[in-house]
């Protein structure tokens, strides 16, 4: 068996032939194992055509996304340069710097991690729900060569910077503009980056890492949003004082009201780690009978690492129905899929929609719940989504 066999022959193959055929897949690539050959997919209503390079999740079939369902944004566009005699330098506050080859990362230990990377904007509007993909990243940790380097006392952040650059205009003042060229770049506290298990990866599900999702290395920050792992890393630089590029200090900055002693006050705080999120991706029917329209509901939910427990669905003004979780496919940062069976809806127009509970017992919230209702910008675009269906009979 190879991991390209599909969940339906799996499924063909009876309790016994599917038990066996799990344990040889290394990588399960099947998806929603509850839905049977019977049902037939009811496409959402007022929804945009998935464009390429993006998570297709109608037709969605792998725990791990195939390669041309996986997005990549990029802020200062794909850099051209020769990847031959590639890189990667460790500098700064360290008492050893060092500067390190493809070769030379590629013989230090590997590890693998599963993990769920999305974009922080994913989800603000019915024409970006689909910039979120599952993946087995393969690298080397970076922690051991940061304590090989030697962070000295005084080091207080690691700024990760990109091949990529932009010229950026920098407003002082009205009469005054400044323009400088700079490199991309994130940055996290000592704490955060030695703690996060980030890992310098080069190989995404198997293959080398393609050039627009950050070859020859790129980091990976597992449980953050996909803006903190730095595509196309090309130099790694220990500070003692706060990073403030254009994607630290000016965007990717949520700026969200929270009420405080009867008044809304505005806080601004950086999208990092990934918040607690769901989705109905499918929704299948079976042939109407005379209790109406039998219909099952699938999707998937993801978090920062926290822990998803359940997963609910309800369906128009009716009560929160507690969805099943698959058990395998499984990973800390990565996402679990559900299924419900809603039983028989009557033919005509429903919305479906569902909610996530982590382990601490945080609910996803609402559009109209104060932590979305309040927020001002783009990004963190985690609220419920209402699914609209039309059942014929």
């Amino acid at each position: 068996m190879t991991d390209q066999q599909t969940r339906r022959d799996i499924l063909k193959a009876g309790a016994t032939g599917m038990t066996a055929a799990l344990a040889q897949m290394s990588l399960p690539s099947f998806v929603f194992p509850a839905q049977t050959e019977d049902e037939d997919l009811v496409p959402f209503l007022d929804m945009p055509r998935t464009g390429p390079n993006r998570l297709d999740w109608e037709t969605l079939d792998e725990w791990l996304t195939p390669q041309d369902q996986v997005f990549s944004v990029q802020h200062y566009g794909v850099p051209e340069f020769e990847t031959e005699g590639f890189q990667l330098e460790i500098t700064g506050l360290v008492e050893k710097p060092q500067t390190l080859s493809l070769d030379d990362i590629k013989a230090m230990p590997k590890q693998d991690q599963l993990m769920t990377l999305e974009c922080s904007g994913n989800g603000a509007s019915k024409g970006f729900m689909n910039a979120v993909y599952n993946s087995k990243w393969t690298g080397t940790p970076l922690a051991p060569i940061l304590k090989q380097c030697g962070l000295k006392p005084e080091a207080k952040e690691i700024v990760f910077f990109g091949v990529d650059r932009k010229e950026e205009t920098l407003r002082k003042d009205t009469k005054r503009e400044l323009k400088v060229e700079v490199p991309f770049g994130r940055s996290l506290s000592v704490e955060d980056a030695m703690n996060l298990n980030l890992l310098l990866a080069y190989e995404r599900n198997g293959e080398p890492i393609e050039h627009r999702n950050g070859a020859p290395i790129r980091l990976i920050v597992p449980g953050w949003y996909g803006i903190a792992n730095v595509k196309w890393l090309k130099r790694i630089e220990v500070r003692d004082r706060r990073y403030m590029g254009r994607y630290m200090g000016r965007d990717y900055v949520t700026v969200r009201g929270e009420r405080k002693d009867g008044e809304v006050v505005f806080v601004e705080s950086s999208v990092t780690r990934m918040n607690l999120k769901s989705i109905v991706a499918r929704v299948t029917r079976q042939a109407t009978d005379d209790k109406g329209v039998p219909v099952k509901a699938y999707g998937a939910a993801w978090d920062d690492g926290t822990g998803v427990k359940q997963v609910e669905v309800k369906v128009d003004d009716g009560p929160w129905q507690t969805a099943k979780l698959d058990e395998e496919p499984h990973a800390k940062f990565s996402w679990t899929f559900f299924s419900i069976d809603l039983g028989h809806l009557k033919p005509g127009k429903h919305t479906i929609v569902s909610r996530a509970i982590d382990v601490n017992g945080r609910i996803q919230p609402s559009a109209d719940d104060d932590e979305i209702a309040l927020k001002k910008t783009y990004w963190e675009a985690y609220q419920q989504w209402p699914r609209e269906i039309e059942l014929e009979s």
